[in-house]
């Protein structure tokens, strides 16, 4: 259900799931550049969930607000840019992080931004690096992470995949 003061536009296909009470939601944002590769930010070694690690842009759902409108803030939050188009659901996974806080549910989407995406305003206390991903990078994605935990490896390198093949 969108939101009256979105300023952002959704294609008609993408699904938005709705959360069942009291379960807890966190979305993320594949955002590519104009040459097709995917943004990820790195984790800060002092993190209690996925430290040292890539990760998309995304964030907790607040409560009150839809899966879009977490995702419009926390990419604004994390990066400086602002929402333009949500072109595609990615899909949802469950995991529970290692940070004891329990079972999360979250909903992925292929995005488009503004702004200078050469240089995002980082929360550095936060993340200590980003770094873009063409399909020759995909590899360091899974630095610092178990065998199986490669989310963030498999959703950017699905993005990128099929932006080069043009779907």
């Amino acid at each position: 259900m969108p939101s009256d003061n979105r300023s952002f536009t959704v294609d008609d296909a993408v699904e938005v799931p709705v959360p069942a009470p009291g379960a807890v939601w966190t979305v993320g944002a594949v955002i590519l550049n104009g040459d097709g590769a995917a943004f990820a930010q790195k984790r800060s070694p002092h993190r209690c969930l996925f430290p040292d690690s890539w990760d998309i842009v995304g964030g907790h759902v607040g409560a009150g607000e839809t899966l879009l409108d977490a995702l419009a803030r926390e990419i604004e939050e994390e990066t400086g840019w602002r929402l333009r188009h949500v072109r595609r659901f990615l899909g949802t996974s469950t995991w529970t992080g290692d940070d004891g806080a329990g079972l999360r549910h979250e909903a992925d989407y292929l995005v488009e931004v503004e702004g200078d995406l050469g240089s995002p305003d980082l929360e550095w206390s936060r993340h200590s690096a980003f770094d873009w991903f063409g399909p020759g990078d995909l590899a360091r994605l899974k630095e610092n992470r178990a065998p199986g935990e490669f989310l963030i490896h498999d959703l950017i390198a699905s993005a990128v995949r099929h932006r080069r093949d043009g779907t």
